[in-house]
């Protein structure tokens, strides 16, 4: 009966129907549990987020009062005082202003405006409070406007707060002189002598401050974590300190505090009726216009040292009607599926019915339709060449994207079809899978970073590494000619770093030269060095292989991808000991990175390249080092020429014992106070370079790489915090 059309025609979509109505309802509730549970995880997460913002943000007070102390002397230079401390605002999140008050009336300080920090000096005289303002441009100060107002900082309620207490101290809301916008203090005056809590006038020399506004914590804490949310912090009594919506902070005018009143805001007042709670909780709002869910956490502990007032709370508020929003819109379209999936079987079982072949073909087309899907599954773990970063004798470095997760990264390939000896790809594998494998084991932060390792289909050998923003050091002295010692210093000692920890491995870079060693930007940090390149890495225990013949040119330069059948090295930066085929340890890496000094110093290598290698690699052997001082255009500390000779010497025994040894007499080197480059040197350095373009790949170039044999990736080293390392703009010139 039931294979008969009729029984087909009642029976297909009569299950359908109760399968359609099952999981429609089913789905319902599963649907409104994980969209609750969700939101309540995102909001407690943003809670705490917001939470551990505006702390990291009020930690900031002690550190700027520290530094503010040194400048608590009215006799210091107007320039130098209020430059320091327009420095110390800068780049501070939710810091409005930072300020020197003198018993005089005299008041220095640092504030935000609008979108620069500005700063001022004002002076009691008989007709009025006398305000000066500038802005700092190049370390110096040019003035904006001279004003008169009628402002005393001894009459503040900070100056008061820190004379009575005699110590560091938080005030209570208040609202500021000029803005009139609500916001809180640590102040903590400064005696000539021991603190007096009597506020001896004579003992008095200063009162630091470091103010907090709602502009301020507001623009820095405004992250809602769903559509519709907001955050803020609030205390107990209503002081609102900070709210997403900044157009609606100002009070202009006025010196009233802003309150939950002021915002017009019908869920922050039924948060403020509810209980105020003693942990983290997510309570459910009833407000005049409708139900919300929030995240309501304390702030509260030692703040810059002192205890904050614990009536500070931080809350996250989300509408339901955001939250249930996606489930009634999932509802109506889990609906009309199922109704659609009815007229869908209707019509499969008048197909059933009158004609089974159909049916079939059907089975067929949704079967390719699932061998489609996969295939576009494994694409989804493939990366896409961008542009082309760098070529050698066999290899290329490329800028890739990963399709799925959007990031870029660097990558590295040796293709079949470029190999001088085609006889030499498993030699070429096991190189890049040992130095897949070396990369991926080191932890130092001044080692190149690997995320993927493999061999695609076509047989080109890939690993896929951080990318980095900046050059390499044989394109630094090109471009820009030696480089002072004082900034050479550092980068050698980042390099031990390196080194340190891949000879404590056991390992041996043996390729240490220029273009191996990188200096890149990272965040907000310049002059950071990256070792790369350990393809002809070896272990200590690791006899040293054979080397086969070169072919000719292929050791002429120094080239940016060490070729296969040459010598496993680079001429003009390499050891004796490893010339002469002798046992190595790490002291020949310290001998590579004494040549690599003596290049960024001098703008040449150690010894001049002849046309034979021959003669070079004698010299290396058998030829004394010139004088570092004579090679060099500027001074060089003694201390330092001394430490590169060491390096260079011939006989390793006479060498540095190992990085560390080498590093520690690297940090010991003094140097003069007026040194050629300093940290602002190297910031206004790395604002200015500007990467050379990449080559952008040709439409016939352009390719996706993606693994082939899954036994052939030994090595898969992804994670949040190598995604973050990635650089994204601009395009560096190397990975």
């Amino acid at each position: 009966m039931l294979a008969s059309p009729l029984g087909v025609l009642i029976t297909i979509p009569a299950l359908v129907a109760a399968v359609g109505l099952g999981i429609l309802l089913v789905g319902r509730d599963a649907t409104r549990t994980v969209s609750d549970e969700m939101a309540r995880r995102l909001l407690t997460s943003n809670a705490t987020s917001v939470r551990s913002d505006v702390a990291f943000a009020l930690d900031q007070a002690e550190p700027v009062l520290e530094q503010l102390r040194a400048l608590a002397d009215p006799a210091r230079p107007i320039d130098d005082a209020l430059v320091r401390i327009h420095d110390l605002v800068v780049g501070r999140p939710g810091v409005a202003y930072a300020s020197v008050s003198f018993p005089d009336g005299t008041f220095r300080g640092a504030y935000l405006a609008d979108a620069r920090v500005e700063v001022q000096e004002s002076k009691l005289a008989a007709a009025g409070t006398d305000v000066r303002r500038y802005t700092v441009a190049s370390g110096a100060l040019v003035p904006l406007r001279r004003e008169t107002t009628d402002y005393d900082p001894r009459q503040r309620g900070f100056y008061r707060l820190a004379v009575t207490t005699g110590a560091r101290a938080w005030t209570a809301p208040y609202t500021f002189f000029a803005t009139h916008e609500t916001g809180i203090t640590c102040t903590e005056p400064v005696y000539d002598g021991p603190a007096r809590a009597s506020g001896d006038p004579a003992a008095l020399r200063a009162v630091l401050t470091v103010d907090f506004d709602v502009g301020a914590l507001s623009q820095y804490v405004a992250r809602p974590a769903l559509d519709q949310a907001r955050s803020l912090v609030y205390t107990r009594d209503g002081t609102v300190l900070a709210y997403p919506a900044a157009d609606r902070l100002a009070l202009p005018g006025t010196d009233r505090l802003l309150r939950a009143a002021d915002l017009h805001d019908p869920a922050l007042d039924a948060l403020l009726a509810a209980p105020p709670p003693t942990a983290l909780e997510l309570p459910e709002l009833a407000a005049s216009d409708g139900h919300y869910l929030a995240a309501v956490a304390p702030i509260g502990g030692r703040r810059a040292g002192v205890v904050v007032p614990l009536d500070w709370y931080v809350a996250t508020l989300v509408p339901t009607r955001a939250l249930l929003g996606p489930t009634h819109a999932m509802e109506r379209k889990s609906a009309l599926a199922s109704a659609g999936a009815l007229a869908i079987a209707v019509g499969l079982a008048i197909v059933l019915a009158w004609n089974l072949v159909r049916m079939r073909r059907q089975v067929a087309r949704s079967r390719a339709e699932a061998r489609s899907a996969e295939a576009r599954a494994r694409e989804l773990g493939s990366y896409r060449l961008v542009a082309r970063l760098g070529a050698g004798g066999m290899g290329e470095v490329w800028r890739a994207e990963h399709r799925l997760l959007a990031r870029s990264a660097a990558i590295k390939l040796i293709r079949p079809e470029a190999l001088h000896d085609p006889g030499s790809v498993d030699e070429i594998h096991e190189r890049f899978r040992r130095e897949a494998q070396t990369l991926a084991s080191m932890r130092s932060r001044h080692t190149i970073e690997i995320y993927d390792y493999g061999v695609t289909e076509l047989g080109v050998f890939y690993y896929v590494m951080e990318l980095l923003d900046g050059l390499d050091l044989e394109s630094l002295v090109l471009r820009h000619g030696p480089q002072p010692a004082e900034r050479v210093i550092p980068l050698l000692i980042q390099a031990c770093a390196s080194l340190a920890e891949a000879h404590d491995a056991g390992l041996l870079h043996r390729d240490i030269k220029p273009p191996n060693l990188f200096v890149c930007r990272a965040a907000d940090e310049v002059d950071v060095l990256k070792l790369l390149d350990f393809g002809i890495v070896q272990t200590v225990a690791e006899p040293a292989p054979a080397a086969r013949p070169a072919p000719a040119g292929a050791i002429a330069g120094t080239p940016k991808l060490t070729q296969i059948g040459a010598m496993l090295g680079t001429p003009g930066f390499m050891a004796p000991e490893q010339i002469l085929g002798m046992p190595l340890d790490g002291r020949a890496d310290l001998y590579a990175l004494g040549c690599c000094a003596w290049w960024l110093l001098t703008g040449a290598e150690l010894f001049p390249r002849d046309a034979a290698d021959a003669r070079l690699l004698h010299r290396h052997i058998y030829e004394p080092i010139p004088r570092l001082r004579d090679a060099m255009r500027g001074g060089c500390p003694p201390a330092l020429e001394a430490a590169i000779a060491a390096c260079l010497a011939k006989d390793a025994a006479d060498r540095p014992a190992d990085a560390r040894v080498l590093a520690t007499r690297l940090r010991a080197i003094a140097l003069p106070a007026d040194a050629a480059w300093s940290a602002a040197d190297a910031v206004a350095w790395w604002r200015d370079y500007q990467p050379a373009p990449a080559a952008a790949a040709t439409a016939s170039e352009v390719q996706v790489i993606m693994p082939g044999r899954t036994d052939l990736r030994p090595v898969a080293a992804t994670s949040e915090d190598a995604i973050a390392k990635t650089v994204a703009s601009p395009p560096p010139t190397r990975g």
